[in-house]
């Protein structure tokens, strides 16, 4: 995993320069800042792409569309915690039920960087 300031986002492709560019749905992981201190994780750690603060984002409902910097993402659902959690200490995978960040699919081009706000666009 390497930190970055800006990211490049791609609709219907994802990350530039990410693993996962191209998948269908796995094109974006986001956790929570919160999460992430909470089980005293560091950045990129568990694998995710974007962390966020101050949003709830383990209770969005799949279909929501989130406004990331200049980008769109629509929620493809929950990221199911993996076997590669507990690689990383011992019963983490258990500990991250319903805590491990959402999946998320790139609707627009545009470019997010440290600092930008996300928001919750209603329908």
């Amino acid at each position: 995993m390497e930190s970055r300031t800006t990211l490049n986002l791609v609709a219907e492709k994802g990350i530039v320069g990410d693993a996962s560019f191209g998948r269908s749905k796995r094109q974006i992981l986001l956790v929570s800042k919160e999460v992430l201190s909470e089980f005293n994780l560091h950045p990129g750690e568990i694998r995710e792409n974007i962390i966020v603060e101050g949003v709830d984002i383990d209770t969005l409902p799949p279909g929501t569309e989130l406004k990331l910097g200049s980008s769109k993402v629509k929620v493809v659902g929950p990221c199911t915690p993996c076997a590669r959690m507990d690689e990383i200490r011992s019963g983490l995978q258990e500990l991250l039920q319903g805590k491990r960040g959402i999946l998320a699919q790139v609707k627009t081009d545009g470019q997010i960087s440290i600092g930008d706000e996300v928001s919750i666009l209603l329908p």
